[in-house]
């Protein structure tokens, strides 16, 4: 099957893009953000909006309680049957979201590394909380320079897997990147990289918190989250998602205040509404950069601004090549 991919940063215009794309050539819409795939996050994580999901079908929206892990390899399982489902319909298929892993898994499967180990995962927590990040990293450098010199030694995540994979299968994680880049692709992809300049992407990112603040989104949706996370405290994990976390903890720090419990509906002074939503917009503009950083290793960015009658005329072009 041929997959039209539409990826890019946060806030580069996907959704809009794919559902007028969509509409044009008789396709379907598999969803590629990691963070849309959760129950009960919508507008924070700009899911697709009743309105677009009515104009086109959209798939893995809404897949998982927050409280849920989703990896790459749970993503390939669920969008190949998508895209089964609907080739067997006879329709065309367009993958769009932010997720370049889950991306490059699906196009070109995973790598083959040894699956993750708890009991090694906790004694390197173990080791982390007692000697810290840095001599971890340089363990890692010591073992993978490659990988070293490409995680920052922040990133515990990617540390932590890369020296797991070492460990268990006795080979660095970048060789077996590099062994990965030969291998078969599992579709014909043609990736459309949306790229606004930086300061059109920064003022749309600006715009969007600014909506979900003085709409009560925000609020709204980390308030349910809380709610949540009282009833099954794993879904704490969804306050990583930006935006999220900083209300929380706006919320949280206004309620300890006035000496309120969380959950409670009353009007507070709880600290700079406006430092809370600039430390969002930081945190989006980083996480598009790193998005941005990743694409532009798949493929180029198109002209902008976007012309959808072009795309749209380009890409019939190729499916029909193809077909």
């Amino acid at each position: 099957m041929k997959l039209l991919i539409l990826m890019g940063p946060t806030a580069s215009g996907k959704t809009g893009l794919a559902c007028d794309l969509a509409e044009r050539l008789g396709a379907e819409i598999v969803n590629a953000d990691s963070q849309q795939c959760y129950r009960g996050l919508d507008r924070v994580t700009a899911k697709p909006t009743a309105q677009e999901q009515g104009r086109v079908r959209h798939h893995l929206l809404d897949v998982a309680e927050p409280e849920e892990q989703l990896d790459a390899a749970a993503f390939v399982r669920m969008a190949d049957a998508a895209l089964k489902d609907i080739a067997a319909r006879g329709k065309r298929a367009i993958v769009a979201g932010g997720t370049g892993l889950w991306i490059r898994a699906l196009v070109n499967g995973l790598v083959d590394a040894p699956a993750a180990d708890s009991g090694f995962r906790t004694a390197l927590r173990a080791e982390l909380a007692e000697r810290g990040p840095l001599v971890l990293h340089a363990r890692l450098s010591a073992i993978d320079p490659e990988s070293g010199a490409r995680i920052h030694a922040t990133d515990r995540v990617r540390v932590e897997r890369a020296l797991e994979v070492h460990a268990l299968g006795g080979r660095p994680l970048s060789e077996l990147h590099r062994a990965h880049a030969f291998a078969e692709r599992r579709y014909e992809a043609r990736r459309i990289f949306i790229d606004p300049p930086r300061e059109i992407l920064a003022a749309r990112i600006a715009a969007r918190t600014r909506e979900l603040w003085t709409s009560g989104a925000l609020e709204r949706e980390t308030r349910w989250l809380q709610e949540r996370i009282a009833r099954v405290p794993a879904a704490a994990k969804a306050l990583k998602i930006i935006g999220y976390g900083e209300c929380d903890r706006w919320l949280q720090d206004g309620l300890a205040a006035a000496g309120l419990e969380p959950g409670v509906d009353a009007s507070l002074e709880r600290g700079s509404v406006e430092a809370t939503l600039e430390r969002i917009n930081a945190r989006t503009r980083q996480y598009a950069k790193r998005q941005r950083t990743w694409f532009a290793k798949e493929a180029r960015p198109v002209a902008w601004p976007l012309d959808a009658t072009l795309l749209c005329e380009d890409a019939l072009r190729w499916y029909e090549a193809a077909e």
